[in-house]
């Protein structure tokens, strides 16, 4: 499996981890999915906001944002999208949850990679799926359930 990963560092949060983290996250998520193309852009609270207002009508930042590609049925490409994080968000929540920062970050990273793949959380079966699956990948890192 390839994966072509773009980190866009767009924050101005000096603890985002390094790019080997992201990749070993993304390669976690993407097991079995073939080479893949994928863009994930690191942000401060103003853009997600502005991401989040534009793209989902709701106020404020948030964690993390998918961007799944649409491309035509006659364009064979391994793009899978992008996914916005916001940097300051998941340091506030790791710290208000008492999570480890690190596995905080890995969790947003599976969990918008998943969206990307075509999971959501809208009904309990599909939230029980993809939390069962982010669950499973986590452990594959060795990092705890972030749900317990």
């Amino acid at each position: 499996m390839t994966i072509e990963l773009d980190l866009q560092l767009a924050s101005s949060c000096d603890s985002v981890p390094g790019d080997e983290n992201f990749r070993l996250w993304a390669q976690t998520a993407l097991e079995g999915q073939g080479s893949q193309h994928l863009t994930i852009r690191i942000v401060d609270h103003e853009e997600s906001a502005a991401l989040n207002s534009r793209y989902r009508s709701r106020h404020g930042p948030t964690n993390v944002l998918s961007f799944p590609v649409e491309l035509p049925e006659v364009v064979d490409l391994p793009l899978l999208g992008d996914i916005v994080i916001c940097a300051p968000l998941v340091e506030a929540e790791a710290k208000e949850q008492g999570k480890a920062v690190q596995a905080h970050w890995a969790h947003l990273v599976i969990h918008g990679i998943l969206h990307l793949l075509g999971m959501d959380h809208q009904s309990d079966n599909d939230a029980r799926e993809m939390e069962s699956r982010e669950i499973t990948l986590l452990e594959r890192l060795g990092l705890p359930d972030p749900y317990n």
